[in-house]
């Protein structure tokens, strides 16, 4: 899809809304505001990947000033939280564009300039393009400063050390930059600029953070001429010009689209977003899911709730199995990591719907490739992680003699509404999930067939799920209310009305008759349902919180206690189909309720589907302003939307 600016921002707030990604397949990303400026520590021109967890900002922005016959304009924008000027350059740019890449057009008397932006794919390098068209009758300089942090992302030099610039490579905290450049770039006193970070001091985040300048780089272009400067910054020497990066990178996207498999323009363009999250992971020697930018590393859950929509409705099934392999190698215990650290550390296995929904996902690749082969790969590793669930492994995870899965006791945090405030659970869900046994239910029937494609009997797998079916009608179903229970923990958080329950409908295998499917879906849609995703509790509640914002208490008080997540509307357009007869009828329904998507994907980081909203009145996105599962999961959607309506032509 091409984003285009509808109109002139009448201020610098107005046009720095939003946001724009690109990445580089390791970890590492380029991003920045509308306007072209920083707005959050978490962004910049350059954030390189040691892993997908260890990440580094190198170049945080650059400053552009133009000269045209001695007069002198900014063409960058930035605020400042020392007392300087602002750079008003948005009050030049007549135009922005997003076509999978960024680009902005600015004028300035007789000048254009026009700006674009690319990430080489496989490197830790960004590519920064001017096209300069000198109409004015005068000669112009066009003079860019890279603003240098040399730190860990979103940890900016509290108290500026030293950067220096020498042969082009700029130095400073062990890390190095090298500047590759048609231009003339030259060393400058080191100052370090007090840069404003108007979206991350909302969040109770630090709003203020330090950038070196030591060099610039420079390009002159006589009246009536034309000229390009280029810029490519890289960690290492990389012999890439920045017009070859960008070139590379719009042709990439470009291809990402053109082999998405989908029709519908939303959906090309998910398709294209999921790429940003699918990335390598050396330490493991395959492919795993960054959960959200700029935020969030790889995580085991996200990873497994993302993989169905970002590699197998996409076609990306050799990185599906590879993602899925990489588990296989870590299961301990019958877990799977939630968390990859670095260097000799083990993993975290705190979470209990990991290893489930890594069997949903290996019984899904199995049956978009009926590659038999992967599932006798597999095959010990679902045996293992069923057999540790029926004994009992760590985190209290176990079940009962229902048949019913029991999980977490004390501060443990082990299912996705996992906040922790000190010694508080604002979310405590300790004893049966709802979504764990949704989960339990469908991978037991999963797993016989599983059974039977590895040259196995899994009959006993579906004399256990026939148990399961009973306890879970028996003891979930609330008869007088039409829904679920969320939980089992004999406390006032059962009956709370959750989205958590969807899932009990979504999943291949469901242990609900068709009537009590339908009464969820419908009471889901009464309570929780938003154009922008699904509440996490039902605004009567009276422990729903309107706000998602504040110091990062406040925040994590309201974080699953009402505001909006994307990822499970997913599961409710899915069951809202089920429960339709997935009709053509049906699926014109979901597409009418998704209408709204275009200006979902013009929203917070063009092209992509944020991580959380408000919970009344969903607005602006908020925390992570790229979600893998919220993309994955809308992207599933849209296949099945497709299925349909191919299915009836």
């Amino acid at each position: 899809m091409r984003f285009e600016l509808d109109r002139a921002p009448l201020s610098a707030g107005e046009a720095e809304g939003g946001c724009w990604l690109l990445t580089n397949g390791l970890g590492g990303f380029m991003s920045a505001s509308a306007a072209f400026s920083v707005t959050r520590a978490d962004q910049g021109i350059l954030v390189a990947a040691a892993s997908p967890s260890r990440r580094f900002t190198l170049i945080h922005r650059l400053g552009e000033e133009l000269v045209c016959g001695g007069r002198r304009t900014c063409l960058s924008t930035q605020s400042f939280d020392d007392g300087t000027s602002a750079e008003d350059g948005w009050k030049r740019t007549v135009s922005r564009v997003w076509d999978g890449t960024p680009q902005w057009r600015c004028v300035f008397e007789g000048v254009t300039v026009t700006r674009r932006c690319g990430m080489a794919y496989g490197k830790n390098a960004s590519g920064v393009t001017y096209d300069i068209e000198n109409a004015s009758g005068e000669p112009c300089t066009l003079t860019v400063t890279p603003s240098a942090q040399m730190a860990p992302k979103g940890e900016p030099p509290r108290r500026p050390g030293t950067v220096t610039f020498e042969n082009n490579c700029l130095r400073g905290g062990g890390l190095t930059v090298h500047i590759r450049t048609n231009g003339r770039c030259v060393p400058t006193e080191l100052r370090w600029e007090r840069l404003r970070y108007a979206d991350d001091a909302p969040d109770g985040r630090s709003p203020f953070g330090y950038a070196a300048v030591c060099c610039a780089v420079s390009l002159s272009v006589p009246a009536g001429e034309r000229g390009t400067l280029e810029l490519a910054f890289s960690d290492t020497p990389d012999s890439l010009t920045g017009g070859e990066i960008v070139a590379m990178c719009r042709e990439r996207q470009k291809k990402l689209l053109e082999e998405s498999g989908f029709s519908t323009p939303e959906a090309k363009e998910l398709a294209r977003a999921a790429d940003a999250f699918v990335v390598h992971r050396a330490s493991t020697g395959g492919k795993t899911v960054i959960a959200g930018y700029p935020f969030f590393g790889d995580w085991g859950r996200d990873t497994m709730i993302a993989l169905p929509g970002c590699t197998l409705s996409t076609g990306r099934f050799q990185d599906a199995k590879s993602i899925l392999r990489t588990f296989i190698a870590y299961e301990r215990d019958g877990l799977l990591p939630n968390f990859f650290p670095e260097g000799q550390e083990e993993p975290q296995y705190n979470s209990a719907d990991a290893p489930l929904l890594f069997i949903n996902g290996v019984w899904l690749y199995y049956e978009r490739t009926g590659d038999a082969g992967f599932v006798r790969e597999a095959w010990p590793t679902v045996k293992k992680i069923l057999t540790a669930y029926e004994r009992g492994t760590r985190y209290a995870i176990r079940m009962d003699s229902d048949g019913l899965i029991s999980a977490g006791e004390g501060l443990d945090q082990v299912t996705w509404m996992d906040v922790r405030v000190g010694d508080i659970l604002p979310t405590p869900r300790h004893g049966k999930p709802v979504e764990i046994n949704a989960y339990w239910y469908s991978d037991l029937r999963a797993a016989a067939r599983i059974a039977a494609a590895a040259g196995e009997d899994g009959s006993a797998l579906d004399a256990l799920a026939d148990r399961v079916r009973d306890a879970f009608n028996e003891k979930f179903w609330m008869e007088d209310r039409g829904y679920l229970r969320d939980v089992l923990s004999g406390t006032a958080a059962d009956t709370q009305l959750r989205c958590n329950q969807i899932w009990a409908v979504s999943m291949p295998f469901t242990a609900l008759s068709p009537e009590r499917e339908r009464r969820v879906v419908e009471t889901v849609e009464k309570h929780l349902y938003t154009s922008r995703g699904l509440r996490t509790l039902s605004p009567e509640d009276p422990e729903f919180h309107p706000v998602y914002g504040g110091p990062q208490l406040d925040r994590d008080l309201a974080y699953h206690q009402g505001t909006v997540w994307p990822f499970p509307a997913g599961a409710w357009y899915l069951a809202y189909l089920k429960v339709h007869g997935r009709t053509p009828r049906a699926a014109a329904a979901v597409r009418r309720l998704l209408a709204p998507m275009a200006d979902i994907l013009r929203e917070g980081c063009v092209g992509q589907i944020p991580e959380i909203y408000d919970g009344l009145e969903p607005g602006p996105s908020r925390g992570c302003f790229a979600q893998a599962w919220s993309v994955g999961e809308l992207l599933r959607v849209y296949e099945e939307l497709e299925k349909i309506e191919e299915g009836a032509q």
